[in-house]
């Protein structure tokens, strides 16, 4: 594996111009090499696994600048959740072929689950900060909606060295090291002097040349001592993340901590409930239609009141930050699917596009490619995985 990571991460351009190459290739109708639509499914699963994989790998590359890497976990969050996504559509295609329309779902409940499970795991892991990229990466911002920097209480300038070194280190002080052996190299100095006196008689001189040994023996150990404290110092020092708890949020962001934590688990949760009461109620069913539709609403209803400033309310402010703001964005054009699933599509969409193609379909080259985007957007409906925003 290894061998395969170093090849991948030195022909970086080439596994691109493949993984190019064989998209491409999958516009091929399917019914040129198979009558079934789970081989094809299969062979575009697969690259999309081989793709992600590859992907995974470029990024995790190690670089020598260790300061700017992002915290990495002992599981690969990201890249299973991207696998998981690849094999949805799959596990609908074969579930449906094999076990029909209505136990399909029990498959798709697995699946959801499973993204669930793991993705409330990396919002735990990353500090309960919204998480990014379709909710498949982690928010490594410094300045985030939770605790930021910011929060946390730094030491001030200007306080005792020894104090200072006493609360982040429990080794013996190196400033106590350095009064040991000045002390140590003034006594030495004034033994000398005595010892340039003339010798008494009762060998006074002898005493102060042994207390001059002794002298230069602690002079020399403190010498060793300062050296290797004055070594270890200049090693960096190794930081350990903290991440905050809940309670830590509710202490530091107050109300508006909490918002933030309940709009991202009801978006976390949501396409794991519509899986649930769909199972139970059925695709035509409004029910989990309007369920879905009210958890993404009132999600985004509680980021906006958190993230928005309110006169007269003492509570802090939730600022997002650049990637933040990109994921909002990307929830909010997630609304338009809602038009793609069903009942809604079935009862309402399909008639308008139908009737727009009827419209278009005189008119040369227009008709024509209004009558392909219909087929297309007709058979994207079909798989809920394509649709299901999660």
């Amino acid at each position: 594996m290894e061998g395969y990571k170093r090849w991948v991460r030195q022909n970086k351009e080439f596994v691109h111009s493949f993984e190019t190459l064989s998209a491409g290739l999958m516009w091929v109708p399917p019914e040129l090499y198979s009558d079934s639509e789970i081989v094809p499914e299969a062979v575009t699963t697969i690259l999309g696994i081989i793709t992600t994989i590859n992907a995974h790998i470029i990024e995790t590359a190690p670089t020598q600048d260790i300061t700017d890497s992002t915290e990495s976990y002992s599981f690969p969050y990201s890249l299973f959740l991207s696998v998981v996504a690849c094999l949805e559509s799959l596990v609908e295609g074969a579930a449906q072929h094999y076990y029909g329309d209505n136990k399909k779902w029990n498959f798709l409940v697995v699946t959801e689950a499973s993204k669930v499970l793991v993705r409330l795991s990396l919002f735990r892991k990353s500090g309960y900060k919204m998480l990014l990229s379709g909710m498949e990466t982690s928010n490594d911002d410094t300045d985030s909606i939770n605790l930021t920097s910011q929060d946390q209480t730094g030491s001030k300038p200007g306080s005792g060295h020894a104090f200072s070194y006493m609360k982040n280190n429990h080794s013996p002080n190196p400033y106590d090291v350095e009064e040991r052996a000045l002390s140590a190299l003034s006594r030495f100095g004034e033994n000398a002097k005595m010892v340039s006196e003339p010798v008494t008689q009762n060998g006074v001189g002898q005493n102060h040349q042994r207390e001059i040994a002794a002298q230069c023996t602690m002079l020399s150990s403190s010498r060793v001592d300062l050296n290797h404290h004055q070594e270890a110092s200049m090693e960096p020092p190794v930081s350990v993340t903290e991440r905050p708890t809940l309670l830590d949020i509710l202490s530091k962001k107050g109300l508006c901590g909490v918002l933030c934590f309940i709009g991202e688990v009801l978006f976390i949760t949501r396409p794991l409930v519509h899986v649930l009461f769909i199972r139970k109620y059925s695709i035509r069913s409004w029910t989990p239609w309007f369920l879905s539709l009210a958890f993404d609403c009132i999600g985004m209803s509680i980021l906006s009141l958190a993230t928005t400033s309110v006169a007269g309310v003492k509570e802090p402010r939730v600022y997002l930050s650049a990637s933040e703001k990109d994921e909002v964005k990307r929830r909010k054009l997630l609304f338009v699917l809602y038009i793609l699933k069903d009942p809604f599509f079935s009862n309402y969409t399909r008639q308008k596009l139908q009737s727009i193609e009827k419209v278009l379909e005189p008119v040369p080259v227009i008709g024509f490619l209004t009558a392909q985007a219909v087929e297309l957007i007709i058979g994207y409906q079909t798989r809920y995985t394509y649709i299901s925003g999660s």
